[in-house]
Parts: structure tokens; C-alpha cells; sequence
């Protein structure tokens, strides 16, 4: 088997849940934790995510949403008070990409366009409108152009289609202990 080394960047506490059960599983009661006020804003694009992404077979039933890993030390978020690093070792199968500007535009409820024409077009259609990608969102009264905007979303997983820079992380579904390589406090 081949195999990939990665890092994530969690709280401390999935430590003691790896030396207790064997793995770990990210769910919504850690989401809310870790964002607190903010956890609304970005569920309704974590749901879009696990509904969406390649290889939802591989999700463990339990499992609710995807846990993000960096493909350098580097590229992982500084250790703070009550987080810990990990360094896993893990079959690259199990991870699916994400250029990381596609999904901020997620998280900025904006639309992915397919390339510059694209891009020309729906702008020229906000402007009709004047209104934005995220008011487009959020308001009852675009419903063609909100659907526009999650239609866009496919693709996130759409290697040819670059938006920003070419950077990459990844998703997985659960962290086992035995993948645990090095734990960074």
C-alpha cells in the first residue's frame, strides 16, 4: 500500500478520543464548540460539502462531516492553546482534494465560475440585479440565482477549473490511531 503523510490541526481532546476508542469522527456538537456563534454561517456549506463530496461511500455512518488535512507541516495552522497537531500516515485513497480559494468562495456563498466568459456573465447578472452573490444567497426573493450559485459549487471538485491559486487540502472522513505518526502540542 502506498501511503501519504499529512497533518491536522485539531483540539486537544481528540487525543484522549484516539487513546479511548481507536479514532476519531468530526460531528456538528464540535462544530458548534469550535465556532460558536458563527457555526450557522458555515453549516449550510459544510452540509453542501458532505452531501457532495467524491467518495461518500467511504464515510462511516457515524461520521458527520469531513476533517480537513494539509499535504505540508507548513501549509497546518500554528498549534494554540488547546489544539494539538497530528501527523497522520494514511492510504491517499481516503483523501479528496479541495483547492482551498473554491471552497473560501463556498464559504462566501459566491459562485464558482467555469472559466472567464463565465465569470463575465454572471457578474453581468448581479449587476441587472444589483445585488451580490452573498445578498443573492441569502434573500427569499433570487431563488434562480441562489440555485445558480450551489450549482456552481460542483465545481470545487473540478481540478481544470482554478480559481486563485492552485492550493490544495484535503478531506477524510475519520482519523484512526494507528495512522497517528507524531502528535505536535
Amino acid at each position: 500500500m502506498n501511503s501519504i503523510t499529512v497533518w491536522t490541526k485539531q483540539n486537544e481532546n481528540v487525543a484522549k478520543e484516539l487513546d479511548e476508542t481507536g479514532r476519531y469522527i468530526a460531528k456538528k456538537e464540535y462544530i458548534f464548540k469550535d465556532l460558536d456563534e458563527h457555526a450557522y454561517l458555515v453549516l449550510e456549506a459544510y452540509n453542501w460539502l458532505v452531501k457532495n463530496t467524491p467518495g461518500t461511500a467511504q464515510k462511516p455512518d457515524d461520521a458527520e462531516f469531513p476533517i480537513w488535512v494539509s499535504f505540508t507541516r507548513e501549509a497546518t495552522m500554528l498549534p494554540s492553546t488547546g489544539t494539538i497537531i497530528l501527523e497522520l500516515t494514511l492510504d491517499p485513497s481516503l483523501i479528496t482534494r479541495v483547492n482551498i480559494d473554491k471552497w473560501g468562495t463556498i464559504l462566501n456563498y459566491s459562485y464558482i465560475p467555469a472559466d472567464e466568459q463565465d465569470a463575465k456573465h454572471h457578474r453581468q447578472l448581479l449587476e441587472q440585479y444589483g445585488i451580490s452573490d452573498a445578498k443573492a444567497y441569502m434573500s427569499q426573493f433570487y431563488p434562480q440565482i441562489k440555485r445558480k450559485i450551489i450549482d456552481s459549487w460542483s465545481r470545487l471538485f473540478d481540478e481544470s477549473i482554478v480559481i486563485g491559486s492552485n492550493k490544495n487540502y484535503g478531506n477524510i472522513w475519520e482519523v484512526k490511531k494507528e495512522w497517528v505518526t507524531k502528535i505536535i502540542r
